[in-house]
């Protein structure tokens, strides 16, 4: 059932677009009503739209509009639904650019999404939305932190999709007090610390990062010159998740220059999670807990304790499903409302609110499991 306003929102009015963090993904899988639109393409990053990537859009918005006439009571009843979806696709043919553009709209929800990653340009309309891609930057792209270190200051930024900001709370910037070793504080640099009042500083530095990531658990990336890069990483005690290191005195950088120097870290941790979900993958089978191919993960992820999910990120699988939702059939008429254009993000979104993880990994590194396996915590 759809919902109807006296007075539809206007371009100018619409929330901007967001960044795919875990909050908007649980939103958005949150959100569960019949349609939930969701138009998903490339563009070329820019200030704007590039013309061809406006007619695309123009193409899938109106892929929707026929989709939904196809239906029992057709695009009349529908109708607020559709004037949402126009008037984000106008909006967004007017800001700035990634390297793709997601859109979401159903009865309580429009939200627009700008994604680093190109996508699959496709149009979804299920009693879900298609949140597969934002996961996809999300294990990309990950929610990480940045220490960077100089002589006298200390910052931290987080991570997201797109950049670095500032750590929300207080216990940063830090910075060294002129008449003695305590961050407390501004004043004009002095010369280089001696090698004990950098340590103590430093430890005060780690006492604040170890407060905020005990709240904010999330990898870590530090970043200094190389002598107080090395006395921080002997003295820390909160390295457990450190991803790397990028040596240099960076602190005077704008942000974007930051994240593009940091980001060969990122990409290297990355890496290393994908050979740990096989690694691991590969402990489960030899121990009888995992389920390979789509309909075996699909069924103990509804039924037994998901622990991880590994989906190559090129695998979409439209289906049917039985009546009791426990057995699909895969369909190729993905147009129909009974069929459900990706089971895909219905298991990522599974296995994500019962309690595991997923991986996305590379297109053929899961050949032996159909493109998709899932460990569980037990079995029956």
């Amino acid at each position: 059932m759809t919902t109807t306003h006296d007075h539809p929102t206007r371009p100018s009015t619409l929330a901007p677009a967001e960044p795919p963090d875990p909050a908007l993904v649980l939103r958005l899988q949150a959100a569960r009503s019949y349609p939930s639109v969701s138009v998903l393409m490339s563009t070329r990053p820019g200030a704007a739209m590039h013309q061809t990537d406006r007619t695309r859009l123009r193409a899938l918005t109106r892929e929707v509009a026929l989709r939904l006439a196809a239906e029992d009571g057709g695009a009349e009843e529908h109708r607020y639904l559709l004037h949402e979806l126009e008037q984000i696709a106008d909006a967004a043919v007017l800001e700035a650019t990634g390297a793709a553009l997601g859109i979401f709209v159903n009865a309580s929800t429009a939200v627009r999404v700008v994604l680093p990653l190109p996508v699959a340009d496709r149009v979804v309309v299920d009693p879900t939305f298609a949140t597969r891609d934002l996961v996809r930057a999300m294990h990309r792209t990950p929610r990480h932190s940045v220490l960077v270190l100089s002589q006298r200051h200390a910052q931290l930024y987080e991570g997201v999709v797109g950049g670095l900001r500032p750590a929300p709370g207080h216990r940063f910037p830090l910075e060294r007090d002129r008449g003695d070793a305590r961050p407390r504080g501004r004043h004009p640099d002095r010369p280089r610390l001696h090698e004990a009042e950098a340590t103590a500083f430093l430890r005060d530095v780690d006492a604040a990062l170890g407060a905020h990531l005990a709240a904010r658990p999330m990898p870590l990336v530090v970043v200094g010159p190389a002598r107080l890069l090395a006395l921080f990483t002997d003295g820390s005690r909160n390295l457990a998740r450190l991803a790397g290191t990028v040596v240099g005195n960076l602190g005077g950088l704008p942000l974007d220059e930051l994240a593009t120097r940091i980001r060969p870290v990122v990409e290297a941790y990355l890496r290393s999670r994908e050979a740990e979900a096989l690694a691991l993958l590969e402990r489960r089978t030899g121990e009888g807990r995992t389920v390979s191919g789509m309909a075996a993960a699909w069924l103990a992820g509804r039924h037994e304790r998901p622990e991880m999910l590994a989906v190559e990120e090129g695998l979409y699988v439209p289906a049917r499903l039985s009546p009791d939702g426990d057995h699909l059939t895969p369909a190729d008429d993905v147009d129909h409302p009974d069929v459900i254009d990706d089971l895909v993000d219905e298991l990522i979104e599974t296995v994500l609110h019962r309690g595991g993880w997923v991986a996305l990994v590379s297109d053929g590194a899961l050949r032996d499991h159909d493109g998709v396996a899932l460990t569980v915590l037990d079995r029956f």
